[in-house]
């Protein structure tokens, strides 16, 4: 409720006539060439933003903020907002509805939004819960960033993506294409054009095994050389992009040689899929939070299944490890969180681990802007504070390019020109 109560008087702000809403920053943070300004003021109407320049004179309507650091909107492209590992997690597909992840994953898109991440990419969920969310956050009945969305993700039978593992036989049926499980070339097709009809906008495979499914290998290859270029091929005639989970090499090195945007999380790849993702222009989403809590969680009892404990013991410090040689080589990197495996609202925590692994606090908010939006299609639109940008803005009171963990600290957060956070 403290929230709303900030919201009204802005959105009526936003309403008056010939009124503007100015930002005055003591730094402005810009990740499309790296520099830092001094004393800017951002002025913004209509959701966009108008100009940016020296302080100036408000007018008698004017709404103004007075601010620390500030920078656009984070873009977190790797989040699964319909849920949220802890103890027992495995059952809730169990005894949660429909409408049990949809009222969860508008908590949880609120927390990300209050969190300064004013854009999402969303590869995975339940029950396609999250393109009504989406639908609901741009119509204003719901509050969170702006999503990108696959909708139900596309697996084999028995694979990462399978809605059914562990399920009991009389429970597990025989899902297909709809349910996002498909055996061949054909079946992946109607899987894309599912996702298409569904209101899904990139579609999400598992190219490989997974840490936190029911099985015990989270590295072996899950499609097919042929199913995985069906799949592209497909979404590619649908102007979709396709983002792979995987881990194991041969899994990767399928899926980048058909031509996926993104390899979602990338593991264990080795130097010769560096080089290859590089040649393709493939990006990498590390995920390097993901991997980090499931580490210490393996530790706590109750956490997770017998099964994916020895996964989980050994993924951390191996992503991480992934993560710095894959920097230094020169791969392509986006920021990515797998947030729903750690708590939603403390994304990030992400730019920590990659600043530890070798990586500048400029490349790190650059890869979570402008490289994001670059993905997304968006690079006229979001991750700039510039003229005709949508006005997605947040402010620290410290300097993240001295101590990046003042992005944990977010205290003003804009979207679309609307306050939601204020503090």
């Amino acid at each position: 409720m403290p929230v709303l109560v900030r919201l009204i008087p802005c959105l009526f702000l936003a309403s008056t006539a010939h009124a503007a809403t100015l930002l005055q920053c003591e730094k402005l943070i810009d990740p499309s060439n790296g520099r830092v300004h001094d004393n800017r003021q951002v002025s913004v109407e209509n959701g966009r933003v108008q100009a940016v320049g020296d302080f100036g004179e408000a007018g008698e309507n004017d709404q103004v903020y007075r601010l620390g650091t500030c920078l656009p909107g984070l873009m977190d492209m790797h989040v699964h907002l319909d849920g949220e590992l802890s103890p027992g997690g495995y059952l809730k597909r169990f005894t949660q509805n429909e409408a049990d992840y949809a009222l969860t994953a508008a908590d949880y898109a609120r927390k990300t939004l209050m969190a300064g991440f004013t854009s999402v990419r969303n590869p995975g969920d339940a029950y396609n819960v999250t393109i009504a969310l989406r639908k609901a956050i741009n119509a204003g009945t719901a509050v969170g960033p702006r999503i990108w969305t696959a909708g139900k993700g596309i697996g084999t039978t028995g694979g990462h993506a399978d809605p059914t593992n562990g399920y009991r036989a009389d429970l597990a049926g025989n899902p297909g294409p709809r349910e996002g499980v498909i055996n061949s070339p054909d079946e992946a097709r109607r899987a894309v054009r599912q996702r298409y009809k569904d209101g899904a906008d990139f579609i999400k495979i598992t190219a490989t095994g997974g840490v936190l499914s029911l099985a015990k290998s989270g590295q072996n290859p899950q499609f097919t050389t042929e199913e995985v270029a069906a799949i592209v091929e497909t979404a590619t005639d649908y102007g979709m992009h396709v983002a792979a989970h995987a881990h194991g090499e041969e899994g990767m090195r399928r899926a980048v040689e058909a031509g996926v945007r993104t390899i979602e999380h990338g593991t264990y790849m080795d130097d010769e899929i560096m080089d290859l993702m590089k040649a393709n222009g493939t990006y990498l989403v590390p995920t390097l939070l993901a991997g980090d809590f499931v580490g210490r969680k393996a530790q706590e009892p109750g956490w997770l299944p017998e099964i994916v404990r020895p996964k989980a013991e050994a993924i951390g410090p191996v992503m991480q490890g992934m993560f710095e040689r894959a920097y230094s080589n020169g791969v392509p990197i986006i920021f990515g969180t797998d947030s729903g495996v750690s708590p939603h609202g403390e994304n990030a925590r992400e730019f920590a681990l990659m600043v530890a692994g070798g990586m500048a606090p400029m490349e790190a908010i650059q890869s979570a802007t402008v490289t994001a939006a670059a993905l997304l299609g968006e690079t006229g639109s979001l991750g700039q504070v510039a003229p005709g940008f949508h006005a997605d803005i947040i402010a620290v009171d410290g300097d993240p390019l001295d101590d990046i963990t003042e992005l944990e600290r977010v205290g003003f957060v804009m979207k679309g020109g609307v306050v939601y956070k204020d503090e």
